[in-house]
């Protein structure tokens, strides 16, 4: 999954923009993803909030779990990986592929629906897929009763930044 060097085809997946995102393997990125770079995504969210060793995440809509494996090896923190279309036996194989299989744990659920303790997660995590579920008015109020008080909520939804 890490790669130490890139060949002329990876330099598109290659942006010094996001140093960790970098060192994993562009095939494994491309044969994974269902959008944009969840990677990239992932690490320019974690950017603005703070993530600590052991921490509880809910990597909410994770699809198939990149943005999961991602944030258990690059930031130490256990992850719940719930999507409603990818089955969790598919995502636990990549996870165990991964070696983060003790720190990712593969969930079905629908994001209308979650099966999670008030005040359970440190930080709710959603990366590309908001959109999807997340346009009730009232969403964003369900949602954050998942995350402790002084907890995080970071939505990633791609689309063109003008500088």
């Amino acid at each position: 999954m890490k790669m130490a060097n890139y060949t002329d085809q990876d330099i598109t997946l290659r942006n010094e923009s996001f140093p960790r995102s970098n060192s994993y393997d562009p095939k494994w990125i491309i044969d994974n993803q269902m959008g944009l770079n969840p990677l990239w995504l992932t690490e320019w969210v974690c950017e603005k909030i703070s993530l600590a060793p052991g921490m509880r995440v809910l990597d909410l809509g994770c699809g198939k779990g990149l943005s999961s494996i991602f944030l258990a090896k690059e930031y130490n923190v256990q992850v719940w990986a719930a999507d409603l279309w990818i089955k969790p036996t598919e995502n636990y194989d990549r996870f165990r592929q991964a070696d983060v299989h003790d720190q990712v744990f593969p969930i079905h659920a629908d994001a209308r629906s979650l099966p999670f303790a008030d005040e359970y997660f440190d930080a709710i995590l959603c990366t590309d897929a908001y959109i999807y579920f997340g346009t009730d008015d009232l969403y964003l109020d369900y949602l954050h009763h998942f995350v402790k008080s002084g907890g995080w909520i970071g939505i990633t939804v791609p689309g063109f930044m003008r500088r």
